[in-house]
């Protein structure tokens, strides 16, 4: 697999992660440029040079009594970056904001986000970004689960507004072209998408976001034929057909083969090769040539993965950042600064 645009210094970050891979996808090598972080911020600045090992700290505690905040954290993240880029406005509390939007329905973490923020306000007033504790707490999450302790590049600001309107996530039921378009407006590409998809090889969603799959695919009142057969039959017993307004939303596991241990894992690549995906999106990487390839290649080589995953996850984390003189630092993550 060809990663191109090669970037000195974060190339220098990640060259330890990186190895050869033998499917010919061309894609990018460095974070989307400018780019406007920079490696440990807070130390070479002088303003909070323990800021990461705080939060790192904060994470392992957590952890120990709280396997789920990995995929919340990571759902989190996801959901900031995304939509204004990532400037922690999914954090901002409001009868409007971002997290009240329908996308967003189920999302969770904020209480960790609080409590690392807490801390860091203690050791270093209005000097950390609830966008950088974002993006660090998240990764530190998903070292413990498993994941590769990706370099994350930080001085990201906090941004000051946040509206349900400006969340434009996608249907976990689009197609393979509607994804890629999606994710190459966020300026990533077709192996950030694939990588970052494996995400869902642990957490839970909601049956009302796969019921169309099982019973109704496409309009046809039929479902999707591409489904096998005992996953299927396993998904309609967790979720039943809607039939009345207020019907309980169950919650089922996005990779049963993970399900409660929240491990991060390259089995999500081996159910989509078998027609087990729980998402209509995760399945239809079967349906593209590059995403086809990209797919068994990290099937058959977990380290593959991880070292991409590595990659595509700083990427995304540099997605329309803020900094210098843009946002602000919030006290707190749930409100805007007074002015």
């Amino acid at each position: 697999m060809r990663r191109e645009r090669l970037g000195f210094g974060f190339a220098l970050a990640v060259l330890s992660l990186w190895c050869t891979m033998e499917v010919a996808v061309e894609a990018a090598w460095s974070l989307q440029t400018p780019v406007k972080l920079v490696w440990h911020y807070y130390k070479v600045h002088n303003t909070c040079d323990y800021a990461e090992a705080y939060i790192r700290h904060q994470v392992e505690s957590f952890y120990k009594y709280d396997k789920t905040i990995a995929p919340k954290l990571l759902r989190l993240l996801y959901a900031d970056c995304f939509v204004n880029g990532c400037d922690a406005s999914v954090l901002l509390d409001g009868p409007n904001s971002e997290k009240t939007a329908p996308q967003n329905r189920g999302l969770a973490g904020f209480t960790f986000i609080d409590k690392i923020k807490t801390v860091l306000e203690a050791r270093c007033p209005g000097v950390v970004s609830c966008a950088d504790i974002l993006n660090l707490a998240t990764r530190d999450a998903l070292h413990l689960a498993g994941a590769p302790s990706y370099p994350i590049y930080t001085g990201r600001r906090d941004g000051m507004t946040s509206t349900k309107d400006s969340v434009d996530l996608p249907s976990p039921s689009i197609s393979w072209e509607a994804s890629l378009a999606y994710f190459r407006s966020r300026g990533l590409d077709v192996l950030d998408m694939t990588t970052l998809l494996g995400a869902h090889s642990m957490g839970r969603t909601h049956c009302s976001f796969i019921v169309d799959r099982l019973y109704n695919f496409n309009d046809t009142g039929k479902p999707d034929p591409s489904m096998k057969a005992s996953l299927l039959e396993e998904m309609r017993k967790l979720c039943p057909p809607k039939t009345k307004k207020g019907q309980p939303d169950p919650l089922i596991f996005l990779n049963p083969a993970s399900g409660s241990k929240c491990s991060f894992a390259n089995s999500y690549y081996s159910r989509v090769l078998t027609n087990e995906a729980v998402l209509g999106v995760d399945q239809q990487l079967l349906y593209n040539e590059d995403t086809k390839q990209i797919t068994e290649e990290f099937a058959a080589g977990f380290e593959d993965f991880r070292r991409s995953f590595a990659l595509s996850m700083s990427r995304m984390g540099n997605i329309n950042v803020l900094t210098g003189k843009e946002g602000e630092i919030r006290k707190n993550c749930r409100f805007p600064n007074k002015k």
